[in-house]
C-alpha cells in the first residue's frame, strides 16, 4: 500500500512537503485551494517543488479545488468554478502527476428546488473534466459525498456515470461514505459493487454526524470492515490520511493503524485460503 498525507492550503506547500516527509509518507495529496496552492501559485514554484518532491523521495498526486461550483444555476459562476478545475488539471498534469481527485458538483442553495436542472448542470461539467483528464493522461478519480451536498452519495448514485465515463475511478472517502450512514455499511458497499473502479482512498474517521477528519480509530467508522473488503478486492494503490489535527503525530498514528490491519486482513486472507486448499485435498 502507497500512504500519503493532505496538504493544509494556508500553509506553504513546501513546508507542508517537509513536515509529511519526516512523518515517513510516500506521496503528498496536494489539495490545489487558495490561497496557498491555488494553480497559479504552484505554477510559479513548480520548480522547487518538484526538487522538493525528488529530494525528499515521494511522489505526488493532485486533489482539484473544492470550493468551487461547477452546478451553480449562475451560469458566470458555473463557467469560473470549471475554469478554475481545468487549469488545475493542467498544472497537475505539468507536474506529472499521475491521479487527480474530483469533488463532485455541489448542489446547495437554490439548486436543491431544481435538482434535475442542477443535476443536468453537474453533469455537464462533469463531462468537460473528464474529457479534459483523458486529453492531459490523467487518471481522474471522483470522490463520493455526503446527504447535505445532494451529490453523489450512495453506491447507486454513481452506477450511470461510471457507465458514460468509462476511464472514471472513485476516490472512496470513509468519512464521507459514514456520515448518515445508519447501517455504517456504505463504504463496504461502495466496494463491492465497484470493486474494479475503485482508484483512491481517502481515510479518516467521525462519528456519523459531520465530517470531522478524526484520526483513525477516535469515531466509529469500522475500518477493519473496510480494509478486508479493499483486500477482498486486491486493492493496494493510494491512500491518504486525510486528518486534520494540529498535532501531526496523529496522521502518523493513523497511517499506522491502517497498515496494521492491512497486515492482519493479509494474515487471515492466507489462513482462509490455506482452510480452503486443505478442504480439496
Amino acid at each position: 500500500m502507497i500512504y500519503g498525507a493532505m496538504n493544509f492550503p494556508v500553509r506553504p506547500i513546501l513546508k507542508e512537503l517537509e513536515a509529511f516527509s519526516d512523518l515517513g509518507f510516500d506521496y503528498l495529496e496536494l489539495t490545489m485551494d487558495a490561497p496557498q496552492a491555488h494553480y497559479s501559485k504552484i505554477r510559479q514554484q513548480k520548480k522547487r517543488l518538484l526538487k522538493a518532491l525528488d529530494r525528499h523521495n515521494m511522489k505526488l498526486l493532485c486533489h482539484l479545488p473544492s470550493f468551487v461550483y461547477t452546478a451553480d444555476l449562475t451560469r458566470s459562476i458555473r463557467k469560473t468554478s470549471l475554469n478554475e478545475v481545468l487549469r488545475s488539471l493542467e498544472v497537475a498534469a505539468e507536474l506529472g502527476c499521475p491521479k487527480a481527485v474530483l469533488h463532485p458538483s455541489y448542489i446547495m442553495g437554490l439548486g436543491i428546488f431544481v435538482m434535475d436542472q442542477a443535476k443536468e448542470y453537474a453533469l455537464e461539467s462533469l463531462e468537460a473534466v473528464t474529457k479534459k483528464a483523458d486529453q492531459l493522461g490523467l487518471l481522474l478519480c471522483i470522490e463520493n459525498l455526503f446527504p447535505k451536498i445532494h451529490s453523489l452519495v450512495e453506491p447507486e448514485d454513481f452506477a450511470e456515470i461510471f457507465i458514460k465515463f468509462p476511464t472514471l475511478k472513485l476516490t472512496l472517502d470513509t468519512g464521507h461514505a459514514h456520515i448518515g450512514d445508519i447501517e455504517g455499511k456504505r463504504a463496504v458497499k461502495f466496494i463491492e459493487r465497484f470493486p474494479d473502479r475503485i482508484g483512491h482512498i481517502h481515510a479518516s474517521d467521525n462519528l456519523g454526524e459531520a465530517d470531522n477528519h478524526l484520526p483513525v480509530g477516535a469515531g466509529t467508522v469500522s475500518f477493519s470492515e473496510i480494509v478486508k473488503a479493499l483486500k477482498n478486492i486486491g486493492y493496494d494503490d493510494t491512500i491518504t490520511l486525510e486528518i486534520f489535527s494540529k498535532d501531526r503525530d496523529y496522521l502518523k498514528i493513523s497511517r499506522d493503524k491502517v497498515a496494521a490491519m492491512f497486515a492482519t486482513a493479509s494474515k487471515d486472507q492466507d489462513q482462509d485460503n490455506g482452510l480452503k486448499k486443505d478442504r480439496t485435498k
